[in-house]
């Protein structure tokens, strides 16, 4: 299994990051022989963080550990923003405060993390409560997390006092702040997955993890005040759906490379989908949509923005099948731009090696790093300088099946200010780990 396409311009979208990829990788995995995770030689894990575990205030770790940010701290430590993917049937819901609490019919939120720089968990403590279905998010210039719910359910749905499908914003390092949560309402209600800022202009791009018809689509906010800082988002802007002219649905594009010109942005009519959702409103002409547009991340080097569509399965709905797509939106030139596309595995096949990349990141050392959120064996999978996937590191805990993939999914990745450090959770049952190794080795 290989990713098809020039890796070169994800490469070059971090400046501090490297150029390329590993030759062939860090070699191969190591046996845990705890069965927990496996690891090429040299590299270790400590668990920072367990589902279960009773924490200071004598309340448990809540379930479903997704997504999450890493920002620095002082000494060299980090803090991390844990989102915790929960409905009201999670084993543990997040409990917060009712100051911290938005909808206490809700059992998802963040956790967040103090983490010295030996990678020692000094404290943990529910930031955010009262939120639903807490998928992904990204970090905003400004050093605090937007987190985003993945649901469109209202009051009296599910037994909700509140709306749901918005972005909350999240200060990891003064929680006080995080008191009387906030929707971040101009930025829609939808299945929101991610987020990623544009620093110079403000902008926010946001996707939708949309997996029942229509297609979900890619969209961006201009925030009335661009120049950002905490709470800025609150005073509202404009939301715009993606328009490609000749591509109302991302799947048709089976090759890397094809570079679509004259990109449109439209705005969306109703926002707080009060009657139906926002990719089902009536734009007056075709926006352009995808299957499960999930994680994003904003280019530093060449200001571009970066999304990802997990796969695409005809028969739910989008014209061609693929294993996953990573796209390139350029806001200077207008143009979209397919850079990489996983390859489908043979007929028949049910359980391919590789499949369904999630949250990504950039490894400072050259490369991707790509959770995986599929079938079978869960991986963390880098790239090589030559495009080609290898294994990075493999959940032994679990792994995806058809009746439950979520399971085995690997989520959260990110790496420390000094790049000594990358963090990641395992969904279901929640763990959050710690990496080091020898980075810089080539093999």
């Amino acid at each position: 299994m290989s990713v098809a396409g020039s890796v070169e311009a994800l490469f070059a979208s971090q400046p501090a990051l490297g150029t390329s990829g590993p030759k062939i990788g860090y070699g191969p995995l190591i046996p845990d022989p705890d069965g927990m995770l496996d690891l090429p030689r040299g590299f270790k894990y400590k668990i920072l963080s367990r589902e279960g575990t009773v924490r200071s205030d004598g309340l448990q770790v809540p379930s479903r550990f997704d997504g999450m940010g890493a920002f620095a701290d002082r000494d060299g430590g980090s803090r991390l923003v844990r989102n915790h993917e929960c409905s009201p049937t999670a084993t543990i819901p997040v409990k917060a405060p009712a100051d911290r609490t938005y909808d206490p019919a809700a059992a998802g939120g963040t956790s967040t993390l103090v983490v010295d720089r030996h990678n020692h968990t000094t404290s943990e403590f529910v930031s955010l409560g009262g939120s639903a279905i807490n998928c992904s998010g990204g970090p905003s210039p400004w050093r605090t997390w937007l987190t985003c719910e993945e649901t469109e359910l209202k009051a009296g749905q599910s037994g909700y006092t509140k709306d749901h499908g918005f972005i909350f914003e999240v200060d990891p390092y003064d929680n006080r702040r995080n008191v009387d949560p906030t929707p971040l309402t101009a930025m829609g209600r939808f299945q929101h997955e991610a987020v990623a800022i544009d620093p110079h202009t403000g902008i926010v791009y946001e996707t939708e993890d949309a997996f029942v018809a229509p297609l979900g689509s890619f969209y961006r906010f201009l925030p009335n005040r661009p120049r950002g800082g905490w709470g800025s988002l609150r005073a509202g802007g404009e939301l715009q759906a993606i328009r490609v002219p000749g591509l109302p649905d991302l799947s048709v594009v089976q090759e890397a490379g094809p570079t679509f010109g004259g990109v449109e942005w439209v705005k969306v009519p109703d926002p707080l989908a009060t009657t139906e959702s926002v990719r089902a409103q009536d734009y007056g002409k075709q926006i352009t949509g995808g299957y499960k547009i999930e994680g994003a991340w904003w280019g530093a080097r060449d200001r571009c923005a970066y999304f990802v569509s997990s796969f695409a399965r005809t028969e739910l709905g989008p014209a061609q099948d693929h294993d996953g797509q990573v796209w390139k939106y350029d806001p200077r030139q207008a143009t979209l731009r397919l850079e990489v596309i996983f390859t489908r595995p043979a007929p028949g096949s049910d359980n391919p090696e590789y499949d369904a990349p999630d949250n990504i990141t950039m490894s400072p050392y050259g490369g991707l790093m790509m959770c995986e959120d599929g079938l079978g064996d869960q991986h963390m999978l880098g790239t090589t300088e030559d495009g080609q996937v290898f294994k990075f590191a493999k959940n032994r805990v679990n792994n995806g099946t058809p009746e439950a993939p979520e399971y085995g999914e690997l989520a959260g990745v990110g790496f420390s200010a000094d790049g000594r450090t990358m963090f990641f959770n395992i969904y279901n049952p929640g763990i959050t780990y710690a990496i080091t190794g020898p980075w810089r080795r080539r093999r």
